[in-house]
């Protein structure tokens, strides 16, 4: 039976590698490769004189040949060496052996594109899951898979899988008006597809990644001369089209600059190579100091897209330092990209997540430790990431305890770096750009290991109605930790700070939004004595209406008490919070629905607790709100009031358990 068993596989191997053979006797070598090489450069002498003699089967030969023999040019994420491949992309490179293929997170398991693959397959009408199929996530863990087992079907399909991409998925550019025009509905069908298939975003992924399963499939016997030959000029294309359609501005295009300079780096036997080259590192150099402001803060105010533009910036070191280039590199972009890691790490938590402000996601601290080792590496004197690289155990943690980061808008109370810590964040800063939220004068609290406070997220991103109604809802500012009138949204996102006093026994923050064309939201933050938090809001000027002062706990246990304006956690013990609101005015406090998503796609029902009162003439309402987070908040009794307050000055008189406390300041 054995014996059986291992001839039926021998003989299924032998027509595997027969049909192999027969469809490699079938390719055509794409002459056009040649004309895009600088055929004179050293190594590329045979190539040329093949090219020139007409027998381009000898020339692809020849190609093929130098490039499995090139040394000199390095792709610093590979280590041929040493292929690790997680078990996550092994899953990913056996389900795309039957074009199952893994498109976006937030869409598991995956979705089987068919036997005969469709590109155009959109089962549900979110952009992302459409864009995000171009990127072909999965091409590069078969690379790794195929060097770990040396089993060509992994070769043999992704070489299959990229040809029949190029074939399904031609670039097209027709204007507006042509296209209404156009009676042909498969042009139509190409046209439309090419928005997505065909955006830069997509193609610089591409871009990028083709480096790696270049590196990874080159050697294979099924990677060919001919097919060399149909992999340089797609690549070729790839490149040449983003050069005439860079983003205009944002993350977008920093992606495509970094990775049209690793483009031009790894692949100099392109004629444009040196252009590809200097376009990406000239567009990283302008924009590391347009798009991130002084104090670091990368301008879209996103914790998790300022992460990605770090590490966009540090690709192009990590490109250019393999690849002894760089003088392409001045002082100024490492110093500002030791910013961005400063800021980065004071406003994250002591677990290594950061808040989900606007479309953030969650980090996690393997993740975040494998960046700060990156980090470390270019900063070996910086002692403060040294120490978020080892969790503590070489450097020194940072100095500081709270911090302001003026330009961009943030605010961090702390009392310590430990897990035992508390952590206040809030935002309240200039306008952002595209994934910025009207959350103005919104935060988070973690206290003890917990994320009391955790900001809504985005859920999700762009696509049909149904899923822009989702990420309308998760945007919106009822849903953060900020007050509304009338529950719309803020109006205008351009915070000033007013004081910012980060040490004594009573930190404060005076910040204030014209949050609506007739009312004006300052939110003051006391932390007083490095335990509690007192916050003052004022609405103030011509608008009426209902003013909603928006306070979203965690998921988990509460309780309400609304004839005394009381909210308390029952969560499990060691990080709970008491909050309580006194007003100028009656105040009603009742719960509505809330979420919080961490990763997209994903959501968590939780309490939005709202502090209600009128607005009826152009008299200020303030708002007086004790939150108290400590292990167990059952016992703790707060009373708060206003002594004075003017244009200038406040002052306010809170008592936790019998204990006063005044607190002021003065502009």
């Amino acid at each position: 039976m054995k014996r059986t068993f291992l001839i039926i596989n021998l003989v299924l191997c032998m027509l595997v590698s027969l049909n192999a053979s027969a469809k490699k006797q079938t390719e055509k070598v794409n002459a056009q490769a040649f004309e895009l090489l600088d055929l004179d450069r050293p190594g590329l002498e045979t190539v040329k004189a093949m090219y020139k003699k007409g027998k381009m089967d000898k020339a692809a030969a020849a190609l093929l040949n130098y490039y499995r023999q090139r040394t000199g040019i390095v792709d610093p994420d590979i280590n041929l060496n040493n292929i690790k491949v997680s078990k996550r992309e092994r899953q990913w490179a056996d389900d795309a052996l039957e074009h199952t293929f893994y498109v976006h997170d937030g869409y598991q398991p995956a979705y089987n594109y068919g036997k005969d693959i469709n590109w155009k397959f959109w089962p549900v009408k979110d952009n992302e899951l459409r864009w995000q199929l171009h990127r072909h996530k999965w091409f590069t863990p078969m690379g790794k898979v195929y060097r770990e087992t040396k089993d060509e079907k992994y070769a043999i399909e992704w070489k299959e899988e990229y040809l029949d991409w190029i074939k399904k998925n031609p670039l097209v550019e027709v204007t507006h008006d042509q296209f209404e025009m156009k009676d042909n509905e498969s042009l139509k069908a190409d046209i439309e597809n090419a928005r997505f298939a065909w955006r830069p975003l997509e193609i610089s992924h591409r871009i990028q990644d083709q480096i790696h399963q270049f590196t990874l499939f080159v050697q294979s016997p099924n990677f060919t001369p001919a097919f060399l030959t149909e992999f340089i000029v797609n690549y070729h294309k790839h490149g040449d089209f983003i050069m005439h359609h860079y983003s205009k501005q944002g993350n977008h295009l920093l992606f495509e600059a970094q990775r049209m300079f690793f483009a031009g780096t790894f692949f100099p036997e392109f004629k444009q190579a040196t252009e590809w080259k200097q376009s990406g590192i000239d567009i990283l150099n302008r924009e590391i100091k347009k798009q991130v402001f002084d104090d670091g803060v990368q301008y879209e105010l996103d914790p998790h897209y300022h992460l990605a533009c770090i590490n966009i910036f540090m690709r192009a070191l990590i490109v250019a330092n393999a690849n002894n280039n760089m003088n392409a590199i001045p002082q100024s972009y490492k110093d500002t990209m030791e910013k961005m890691i400063v800021f980065y790490y004071n406003i994250c938590f002591p677990d290594y997540t950061n808040p989900c402000f606007s479309d953030a996601k969650q980090g996690d601290a393997k993740s975040e430790q494998r960046n700060y080792r990156e980090w470390s590496k270019i900063f070996p004197k910086n002692e403060a990431i040294k120490w978020f690289a080892t969790n503590g155990k070489k450097g020194t943690r940072p100095q500081n305890l709270s911090k302001a980061f003026l330009n961009g808008g943030f605010f961090t109370f702390r009392n310590g770096w430990d897990l035992s810590s508390t952590v206040m964040v809030v935002k309240a800063g200039p306008k952002g750009e595209w994934h910025a939220q009207p959350d103005n004068g919104t935060f988070d609290l973690w206290m003890n290991g917990k994320n009391l406070f955790p900001d809504s997220g985005s859920y999700i991103y762009a696509g049909g109605k149904e899923v822009q109604k989702q990420r309308d809802w998760f945007r919106s500012t009822p849903q953060h930790n900020t007050l509304t009138l009338d529950d719309k949204n803020l109006e205008s996102t351009q915070s000033t700070t007013l004081l910012w006093q980060p040490e004594g026994d009573v930190q404060t923050l005076v910040t204030e939004n014209q949050s609506y064309k007739q009312l004006k939201h300052r939110r003051t933050v006391f932390f007083v004595d490095q335990k509690y938090f007192v916050f003052v809001d004022e609405a103030s000027g011509d608008a009426t209406g209902k003013l909603n002062l928006h306070y979203l706990l965690t998921d988990g246990d509460t309780n309400m008490d609304a004839a005394n304006g009381i909210i308390r956690t029952n969560y499990k013990p060691g990080s709970n919070v008491m909050i309580q609101c006194f007003g100028s005015q009656k105040l009603d406090l009742t719960q509505q629905k809330g979420f919080y998503s961490l990763a997209y796609r994903k959501k968590t029902a939780r309490p939005n607790f709202v502090f209600s009162t009128d607005k009826k003439d152009a008299q200020t309402v303030r708002f007086v709100t004790v939150i108290f987070p400590d292990k167990e908040v059952g016992s703790v009794k707060a009373s708060a009031k206003i002594v004075s307050a003017s244009d200038k000055a406040m002052k306010v008189e809170v008592e936790i358990n019998g204990a006063k406390k005044l607190l002021e300041w003065n502009l």
